[in-house]
């Protein structure tokens, strides 16, 4: 009987003993709350109120930095407009010039044969029309790349189409003959020219 009552007691004595605990953990973790939100308002100095005038002031020069700002970025958006529309003028017209080279080469050509047949005024006809579309083209922008036999070969500028033996030890490494000339507008090289170098 004896051993029933105390397992009885211990029964009933364990459940309130684990109500007990939990209830002072909670009561714990509420007084440390209390105490957190205690030290947190001590700790706050009190918030100053700005007057008016005060106010107006900082929203003034609040305003004044988003101006400066503002001022600042529209002036580098017109210095890059500004040159993107100088690159486009100066080169807007390259499709157009890229179609006239051939034109060009023609006209060399025809220079050429029409200077073996001996005939003087065809020549001086053609040399006429011929001038004037250089100088048409040349005031648009468009230049003709110097290149002559002996030139240092340079791969950022030329284009070498073969090599073949070259005549002279000199010429080894450099241009040989030039088959087509380059042509630039403005810095930009839209041809480069053809030519062969020498081994």
């Amino acid at each position: 009987m004896a051993v029933l009552l105390r397992t009885y007691k211990k029964v009933f004595i364990y459940p309130m003993a684990t109500k007990n605990k939990k209830e002072e953990k909670d009561i714990q973790v509420e007084e440390q709350v209390q105490e957190t939100v205690e030290e947190t308002t001590e700790t706050n100095e009190p918030i100053e109120t700005l007057s008016k005038e005060e106010q107006l002031e900082e929203d003034l020069a609040k305003e004044k930095d988003k101006f400066l700002r503002l001022f600042a970025e529209f002036e580098n958006f017109k210095k890059r407009t500004s040159k993107e529309r100088i690159e486009l003028f100066k080169t807007a017209g390259q499709d157009i010039m890229v179609a006239m080279l051939p034109v060009l080469d023609d006209f060399d050509r025809a220079l050429n044969e029409i200077s073996k047949s001996g005939e003087g005024e065809l020549v001086k006809g053609v040399e006429l029309i011929s001038n004037k579309f250089r100088e048409t083209l040349k005031a648009k922008g468009l230049t003709e790349m110097e290149v002559k036999a002996g030139d240092a070969f340079d791969a950022d500028h030329h284009e070498a189409i073969t090599q073949i033996p070259a005549p002279s030890d000199d010429l080894k490494g450099k241009i040989v003959d030039v088959i087509e000339k380059g042509y630039q507008l403005g810095d930009k090289i839209i041809r480069f020219p053809k030519v062969v170098t020498g081994q």
